[in-house]
């Protein structure tokens, strides 16, 4: 995918550009140049950078399908002419069409491990993945949780990377959208899982009747209408249906509070990432004792209720 995607950005370079890439000898040159182009065109940044010199550097490496730790000595390396012209296109096409870079890569990483994405499905980018790099070990301390649920699971990313982090647990991916799961199922096959994670067409739990999980795991739809509405351009490429979720962003983590305990096991543990709508869940649920939970490369929104504490206060949810 990313290779077509580069070849069809290429092809529609102006002659202007054309002279620029020739001009554009070693990497070093493309990731100045390219930092530069996006500080003025006033991009902006939320899908796995947090700045324009980032974002250049995922772009170049990207481009060359170079690794993030790959030695600095490579800076001062000449490039090809059609790499050079593979990276100004795709920088135009960043800057032009405002569409996020992993749907122009065709490939996002998330807890240290690269999903197939595109349009069908969000960009991952949940601080949940600090909780799966290690091991969910706050709630499971001593055996890992042998079946786990990924609701609202787009790419899949949370779920399969789960799976390879703890090789010992079922997986299943549900989702609501038939085009996101294509992309799920992609991704299974892509990382070789299919013995331990399946890909199920589900309406929230409606699909998974008579399935319990000691972990379910969500990050659903949850931008409140005000938030969406103010969202900037690069937003407005990802699937609305995994963004909006009504007028608090409640809507579906409401479905969610409601109907998960029927899914997990006695000892078992709901995580959902709420995002910026943590304050209206806050308000609406008082007297639910939430965990907010913290981490260290940042992120908000994210709690975690146990089975027990689901049980003590089912009438709220009601």
């Amino acid at each position: 995918m990313a290779d077509s995607v580069c070849s069809s950005s290429t092809s529609t370079l102006t002659l202007d550009d054309a002279e620029l890439a020739e001009g554009l000898i070693t990497l070093r040159d493309c990731l100045r140049w390219a930092t530069s182009e996006f500080h003025l065109a006033g991009l902006h940044y939320g899908h796995g950078t947090d700045s324009a010199w980032d974002e250049a550097v995922a772009l170049t490496l990207g481009a060359l399908h170079l690794p993030w730790n790959v030695d600095p000595g490579v800076l001062d390396a000449r490039l090809l002419p059609m790499e050079r012209r593979r990276i100004v296109g795709l920088a135009r096409e960043r800057i032009g069409s405002r569409r996020p870079l992993p749907y122009l890569l065709g490939e996002a990483f998330f807890a240290g491990v690269p999903f197939s994405v595109d349009e069908r499905v969000l960009i991952p980018r949940s601080p949940i993945a600090e909780l799966i790099e290690h091991g969910f070990g706050a709630w499971f301390p001593v055996e890992p949780p042998a079946r786990v649920l990924d609701l609202c699971a787009g790419s899949g990313c949370i779920g399969i990377a789960t799976a390879l982090h703890l090789p010992t647990c079922e997986v299943d991916l549900a989702d609501v959208s038939a085009e996101a799961l294509e992309v799920s199922r992609l991704n299974i096959t892509r990382h070789d899982v299919g013995d331990r994670v399946r890909a199920v067409a589900s309406d929230l739990f409606d699909g998974l009747e008579g399935r319990r999980y000691e972990l379910i795991v969500s990050n659903p739809p949850y931008v409140d209408a005000r938030d969406l509405a103010t969202m900037p351009a690069e937003f407005r490429h990802e699937p609305g249906l995994a963004l909006g979720a009504g007028a608090d962003g409640l809507d579906i983590v409401r479905r969610i509070l409601r109907e998960a305990r029927e899914h997990l096991t006695d000892d078992g543990v709901l995580i959902v990432e709420v995002g910026n709508s943590d304050r209206h869940l806050e308000a609406a649920f008082p007297e639910v004792p939430f965990m907010w939970l913290e981490f260290e490369r940042g992120g908000q929104g994210v709690f975690a209720l146990t089975a027990a504490e689901l049980d003590a206060h089912a009438a709220s949810f009601a």
